[in-house]
């Protein structure tokens, strides 16, 4: 063949073998799957072909063939007993002759040791099988003969009956096609940018590896599918015969995880398949989301999934359980969350912090309160603002829609623990009897906040408590949790926190916060993402410092439109614009004098026009009592006021001079 036939000939057969190639891989894939469905077929058929070939020893034969000699030996003489047995019997009538006896007793024997023999020989074959190739054979023979038989005898002249035939037939080609399918080796593409961990565990997850190593780990009826790469780690999937179930499979988790030598550390999680009788198998090698620290800017996500590398947000409006163990990064993890709630002329924040650390960040975006009586006055007016917003809420309206006026609250209960232990029994102050001694209440702001939780969602006041300890009576109130519909979970430290972050049957599906590292990885629960871990942004705190500041709730301001008494250090804040900044100047001079604006002034005003008890200035001004305490308080420490054993409160000589 000359030189130009033989170029065309190799371009058509690489032409052909480029049209052929997607077949090609279609036909491997289907025979894979194939390979996998049989696999356990095939290890069966080798195991047992094993087990027989490693019994047919030198040793094993000659006890068969003893034993197949005393066999007919005793067989022989059995035959030969009886024999003699029937010859007494013609020979005499009488059954009591010793003829006749000595037969009889000699016949028993004989088929005693004939049974013996055969038990001997039974046994033998049992510790020399015939081989499994022989078996199957002979047992192929059983019905290929007579099925032959069959259709030769069903057929006539004219019309040849080969359904027995061909039924036997096509057994002994099923049974040959699934050890040819069974034996077959899946071999998975690995990738280059594995790590050795990754290419050992994928090699062990290799359906031949798995099947002959399954049945020593307590896994027999299980096969795995050639196992894939994915963006956070390795997949794959486990057919599960009769006896297992999804549930069981999780249950021998250990079990698995030491058929593939993995880490203990190493995040597995074993869930139900698209598919009836199948399981998924994910090991967590890899994150999707980038490496190192994420660091925080204003609108960024909370975190980034690490399965799928999605940025993932948390909406404002939702009561909210966030729970994590010490070092977990639970503060660090909810500040975006406690930016965005702060954030915006619609949005306003306030934080109970008994530890005083985190609310010290925040004080300047945030009504922070750090003692328990603070605490209790707190609640209280977060009670009446949510009694008075349930009162205007408009008939068919089911959430009241945030503006200036009522903004969205969003009460932070940083560590739940200590507000369980401290803010039960509160004594708060509540006014002064006419010698000037303190009228005290126990309050118990606890139940206070479990009205919040159930009853503020229709008035835009919202619940996120945080806790390091997530168990019921500790760090969670029951009746409180069950309104909380959102979980934020970092790690917590054993299997029965994970589930009350979590729920009762969260853990089965994958909600397993306590295998979670640590710090700042967490996983949501919102009714809508999977169990999938997220690797939350890093807001430090100089960049909580830094933010600017923003108005801070009060009762007051709230519904007055003025702005709150605050501390001697701040300049009060307000939540809406003054009106008289919007007065031109020549109607602010033809004006009379402006009415009292601040707590303070309205308290010094009601005492100067003759009150002399807490519950006197409430009833002239309509302040909260609460609010009226510590303004009372605060003025008696500057000097402006003064209690007097027997008048009450009266202005002191700061006040007076002003008031000059």
């Amino acid at each position: 063949m000359n030189k130009p036939n033989l170029a065309r000939l190799t371009a058509m057969r690489d032409t052909t073998s480029l049209k052929l190639a997607p077949l090609v891989a279609a036909v491997n894939r289907e025979l894979d799957v194939a390979s996998v469905l049989f696999a356990p077929v095939a290890a069966r058929w080798d195991a047992e072909a094993d087990r027989r070939m490693q019994l047919r020893t030198a040793e094993n034969l000659k006890a068969l063939m003893t034993a197949q000699r005393e066999h007919t030996s005793a067989r022989a003489t059995a035959s030969v007993a009886r024999s003699q047995r029937s010859a007494a019997r013609r020979a005499s009538r009488n059954p009591l002759s010793a003829a006749r006896r000595s037969a009889a007793v000699a016949d028993r024997a004989a088929h005693s040791h004939r049974k013996e023999a055969r038990v001997s020989l039974t046994e033998a074959k049992r510790s020399y099988p015939s081989t499994l190739t022989a078996t199957a054979v002979r047992a192929h023979t059983l019905h290929v003969l007579p099925a032959g038989v069959a259709s030769w005898a069903l057929s006539t002249p004219v019309d040849w009956t080969l359904w027995p035939a061909s039924v036997s037939a096509g057994l002994v080609a099923v049974n040959a096609l699934a050890l040819k399918l069974g034996r077959r080796k899946v071999q998975a593409t690995l990738p280059d940018d594995l790590s050795a961990e990754e290419r050992a565990l994928m090699h062990r997850l290799d359906p031949s590896h798995w099947v002959q190593h399954a049945d020593a780990r307590g896994l027999s009826g299980t096969v795995t599918t050639p196992p894939a790469i994915r963006r956070d780690g390795i997949e794959c999937e486990i057919r599960l015969d009769g006896q297992w179930t999804v549930k069981k499979l999780r249950a021998a988790a250990e079990s698995v995880r030491a058929l593939l030598g993995a880490r203990t550390e190493l995040p597995m999680l074993i869930a139900a398949a698209s598919r009836g009788g199948w399981a998924v198998l994910r090991l967590r090698t890899r994150s999707a989301a980038p490496d190192g620290i994420i660091p925080w800017v204003p609108g960024g996500p909370l975190g980034i999934d690490m399965v799928t590398g999605d940025e993932v947000r948390v909406p404002l409006g939702l009561r909210m359980l966030i729970a994590g163990t010490s070092g977990a990064g639970k503060s660090t993890a909810s500040r975006p969350l406690l930016f965005e709630a702060s954030e915006g002329p619609l949005n306003v924040l306030v934080i109970i912090d008994l530890k005083k650390v985190e609310g010290r960040l925040w004080d300047h975006r945030a009504r922070v309160a750090s003692a328990p009586v603070d605490v209790a006055e707190l609640v209280d007016e977060l009670v009446d603002e949510l009694n008075e917003r349930l009162d205007v809420l408009p008939k068919g309206q089911a959430t009241l829609v945030p503006t200036a006026e009522r903004p969205r609250i969003t009460v932070v209960v940083d560590e739940g623990a200590e507000v369980m232990s401290h803010c039960q029994k509160v004594k708060v102050v509540t006014g002064y009897t006419e010698k000037g001694a303190e009228i005290t209440e126990t309050r118990d702001a606890l139940e206070g906040l479990d009205s919040i939780a159930r009853m503020g969602r229709a008035a835009c006041i919202d619940l996120w408590w945080m806790t390091q300890s997530p168990t019921y009576g500790d760090g969670v109130p029951r009746q409180i949790a069950k309104q909380l519909s959102t979980r934020l979970g970092l790690a917590v430290e054993s299997p029965t926190e994970a589930r009350v972050v979590f729920g009762e049957s969260a853990q089965e599906k994958g909600w397993k916060a306590d295998e979670l590292p640590m710090p700042g990885v967490a996983m949501l629960r919102d009714g809508k993402r999977s169990p999938d871990p997220i690797k939350v942004v890093l807001m430090d705190d100089t960049q909580v410092v830094a933010l600017p500041d923003q108005p801070i709730w009060t009762r007051d301001t709230a519904t007055a439109g003025v702005p709150a008494a605050q501390p001697a250090e701040r300049p009060a804040l307000r939540l809406v614009k003054d009106e008289a900044a919007a007065t031109p100047p020549a109607e602010v001079e033809a004006a009379p004098a402006a009415e009292p604006v601040s707590n303070r002034d309205r308290v010094l005003a009601a005492v100067r026009d003759g009150a002399r008890t807490n519950r006197d200035v409430v009833d002239r001004t309509g302040i909260n009592k609460g609010t009226v305490s510590k303004a009372v308080k605060s003025l008696v420490e500057t000097g402006e006021l003064v209690k007097d054993a027997d008048h009450g409160l009266m202005l002191g000589g700061g006040a007076e001079e002003v008031s000059a």
